[in-house]
């Protein structure tokens, strides 16, 4: 494994990203149109690990993060390079010293359509279409009861999510849940006095992201949804979905957020998306590097 990239004339060595900056990263993202702010990026090193390649005086080329998930699983995210350490190779060399960080575990991630032919060449594999819903939220439709009771979910009531997001999710990933949690408005599903279903919003980017939504059912994710967006609306709100088409979709629509752009769900070691008929699902995800 090499420990640095030469780009150009000049050496990047990999530097742990916690040791670097905030504001360093924010203009790397800004650099290739990321709406991150240094406030997203505060957040995202408290939950997750990563790395920058830096130059000899300091200079930032590059990112890559990982977010342990459970006991065997990474999503990885936030890999960026400037432009012209991208053409030198350093994405590659990111995304090596990533898989050697977790080696042991199976990873997941969204590709953007550009990096997308990377990932295949590192053995990642295509599962899902993300779409990248994002918009004023104009109006919201008037819907029926929910099956159920909808109510908010203080902070430290978020462990009574936990089984319903490992049925969705796959994997148990109450410590990222417990750090969003600290920053979003949660309101729950139950019915029957069980837990059915989840939704969270948060800022992030200069807009309200609701997500993550897990619920059992079309309807239930409608009825989740549409709490944040009520109390959203004329403001702009994003919303990343792997639902192209269905009510899911179609509420989406009706309220406002057009899909603006796609990323690609991939995986490499053990798939990483498996629905059930009648379980859980990941409706709207945490953020794509969350997942």
């Amino acid at each position: 494994m090499r420990k640095s990239v030469r780009v150009k004339s000049f050496d990047l060595v990999a530097q742990d990203i916690s040791e670097v900056d905030t504001h360093l990263l924010h203009a790397l993202s800004a650099g290739v149109g990321w709406p991150h702010r240094p406030a997203d990026w505060d957040f995202l090193r408290r939950v997750g690990q990563g790395i920058v390649a830096v130059d000899e005086i300091g200079r930032v080329f590059g990112s890559a993060m990982w977010f342990p998930q459970g006991e065997d699983l990474s999503t990885v995210g936030l890999v960026i390079t400037t432009p012209r350490a991208q053409a030198q190779g350093a994405g590659r060399w990111l995304m090596e010293q990533v898989m050697e960080r977790c080696k042991d575990r199976n990873l997941a991630l969204n590709a953007t359509k550009a990096a997308y032919p990377l990932y295949l060449t590192l053995g990642f594999q295509q599962e899902a279409t993300v779409f990248m819903h994002r918009g004023n939220v104009s109006v919201v439709p008037e819907l029926g009861l929910p099956q159920g009771t909808l109510s908010e979910l203080p902070a430290n009531g978020i462990g009574e999510i936990t089984v319903c997001d490992i049925l969705g999710f796959g994997v148990n990933r109450a410590r990222v849940l417990a750090k969003l949690s600290e920053i979003s408005a949660t309101c729950v599903l139950r019915r029957s006095g069980k837990v059915a279903g989840y939704a969270m919003r948060r800022a992030f980017g200069g807009l309200q992201v609701i997500g993550p939504i897990v619920a059992d059912n079309d309807d239930d994710a409608i009825q989740l949804a549409a709490w944040h967006l009520k109390a959203m609306k004329g403001h702009q709100v994003r919303i990343d979905t792997r639902e192209e088409t269905g009510a899911f979709a179609d509420l989406l629509a009706q309220c406002g957020l057009a899909v603006g752009e796609t990323t690609i769900t991939m995986s490499k070691g053990r798939r990483f998306l498996n629905r059930s008929a009648n379980a859980p699902w990941v409706y709207a995800l945490a953020g794509h590097a969350l997942s």
